[in-house]
């Protein structure tokens, strides 16, 4: 009677044990055919695929020439749209034959497709002044720098000192390559006294 009882309690215990697994699989299925809908996939399409910290690289032109160099404390690169955060960019302009132009920010988002760096956060911009180029030094809070083009845009207030000139304005469009400088809005050029023109020329790295 004894040995009837514990084959009885096993036999209960299988069917129990099946007929879990056969209720876990059945769930398995239906969330895989019909989804959870408190888990979207989506979500984790815009997740970082890596990330890099004290990084920097070179862009090179077709000819494989440097053409500029990108350094920061931290890069965080997203696959959903090939760009990347980036936090206190450096951006340096090292094409041949031009003064070294260097850019920087608090923080920026780099899209690789459009060549185009978004810069955001006490944006400052310097040019040392060379034999053909007056130097030149810009502030702002957002800048658009187009780096195949050599150009830069901004829809905040700009300031720009050029020699010992100062211009501000809102609104800029700036080609380094064609030398332009353009304002949306009517903008202030500030000359110096004559005497005040002799100031050392503009040569150090941004502050």
């Amino acid at each position: 009677m004894h040995k009837r009882t514990a084959h009885r309690w096993r036999l209960t215990a299988i069917m129990v044990v099946g007929t879990f697994f056969a209720f876990g699989t059945f769930w398995l299925v239906q969330l895989a055919q019909n989804g959870d809908a408190s888990v979207d996939p989506n979500n984790f399409k815009n997740e970082p695929d890596y990330i890099v910290e004290q990084f920097s690289f070179v862009r090179m032109t077709p000819e494989g020439k440097p053409r500029y160099l990108v350094s920061g404390a931290k890069l965080t690169h997203r696959p959903i749209d090939d760009s990347s955060d980036v936090e206190l960019p450096v951006l340096q302009g090292v094409a041949p034959g031009q003064p070294v132009t260097t850019i920087t920010s608090q923080r920026a988002r780099i899209r690789h497709a459009q060549n185009q760096a978004d810069l955001i956060g006490n944006v400052n911009v310097v040019r040392p002044e060379s034999p053909t180029n007056r130097g030149m030094q810009l502030k702002t809070e957002a800048l658009t720098v187009f780096t195949d083009e050599d150009r830069m845009t901004s829809d905040q207030p700009v300031q720009v000192t050029l020699g010992t000139a100062t211009i501000t304005g809102t609104g800029m469009d700036a080609n380094n390559a064609t030398r332009e400088l353009k304002f949306a809005s009517r903008g202030q050029i500030v000359y110096p006294p004559k005497a005040a023109r002799a100031a050392p020329p503009i040569t150090g790295k941004p502050q």
